[in-house]
């Protein structure tokens, strides 16, 4: 193959060769029909981002389109995203290199680029960003009226709804993801900077969660950071949860504290507390994986001199507390954990 041949004779050559391409460059996305589907263009797990491999009804083979994002182009463009390059000659060295001029490496290029993780991230973070600018306030939308149906009434501008959002399932094939209306919720970090947003795809023929799977999902990152709730007053006290709900349920019985979910069980044991904060209560499901989480992160907090208490639901969460038992009671149930463990911590 000649080295001169043109970027469009390049991106043929590579569309020829979509599912290997896939295989090599993004081995953690999965074939699904006539698509491959990925995070994003990092490569991380995820369905986003589709790429066709086939041509197929007049559209070409190789052409991808990342719904989180609103990105697409050609294989080209994608790998130019993956490899995180600095310029086109770069990316074309490599396609060259795949297509059997050059000797293609075991691993991409990308693997071992240091800043390429960062990069990717960064990118994320900023569709996440995006995506939850493009949100209006709760109120009076399908996202309030899933809320109070789970007897959920403390709410905030961490929150806010959008009717059409990109959603990919896993059984369907089509060329186009349907849009589905989702609550969306900031995860930010301890400088209140957002680093993801949290989508809770909504079903508006019920106003509960879409009957799909995974209707929870996350763009952007996570790891340490949450989603948070201010009561309004200066507090040195901080009630840490698992998922957005259950955090909630334990803020509409006890408006007067602030909030952090950190939306997963692992995601709890992993967050890390902001200064000035010098008590946390940590709110988690009465399972195996709450408890773990739970002891990871009071140890962690223990590291640094944190008082640390923990509130357990009588169910399996609490927001299952919340709607059997009602928000007074769980009110009581929770101010009498916390005297009493608050007793245990000063008496220590």
């Amino acid at each position: 193959m000649s080295p001169r041949r043109s970027i469009a004779d390049l991106s043929a050559d590579l569309a020829d060769r979509a599912e290997s391409f896939c295989r090599h460059y993004f081995p953690e996305g999965r074939k699904q029909g006539n698509y491959w589907q990925v995070g994003d263009t990092s490569g991380a797990k995820g369905q986003s981002l589709t790429i066709r491999l086939q041509a197929q009804g007049g559209r070409k083979a190789g052409a991808w389109v990342d719904y989180a994002s609103g990105e697409y182009g050609d294989l080209i463009d994608l790998l130019h995203e993956r490899l995180g390059s600095v310029t086109l000659k770069e990316t074309l060295r490599e396609v060259r290199s795949f297509l059997g001029e050059a000797p293609c490496p075991a691993t991409p290029h990308a693997t071992r680029n240091a800043e390429r993780p960062d990069a990717a991230s960064g990118k994320r973070i900023a569709r996440a960003r995006k995506l939850f600018a493009a949100g209006k306030p709760v109120l009076g939308t399908l996202a309030a009226t899933y809320l109070q149906g789970r007897g959920i009434t403390r709410l905030g501008p961490a929150l806010r709804y959008h009717p059409r959002v990109f959603l990919w399932q896993d059984e369907d094939d089509s060329d186009l993801p349907q849009k589905a209306p989702a609550l969306l919720a900031k995860i930010t970090d301890n400088r209140g900077q957002i680093t993801g947003c949290a989508r809770v795809y909504l079903d508006p023929s019920t106003g509960g969660l879409a009957a799909i799977e995974s209707p929870k999902r996350i763009l952007g990152q996570l790891h340490g950071h949450a989603i948070r709730f201010w009561s309004g007053s200066p507090s040195s006290d901080l009630i840490v949860g698992e998922g957005l709900e259950n955090t909630l349920s334990v803020g509409t019985a006890l408006p007067e504290f602030d909030l952090a979910s950190c939306l997963t069980a692992t995601h709890l044991g992993l967050f890390i507390p902001p200064p000035g904060i010098k008590r946390i209560w940590i709110a988690r499901d009465n399972d195996e994986a709450g408890c773990n989480a739970s002891m990871r992160l009071r140890n962690q907090l223990e590291s640094l001199g944190i008082a640390c208490g923990e509130l357990v639901s009588h169910l399996g969460d609490f927001n299952d507390d919340l709607q059997v038992f009602g928000k007074d009671a769980l009110c009581r149930s929770l101010l009498k954990a916390m005297k009493a463990q608050g007793q245990e911590i000063e008496d220590g």
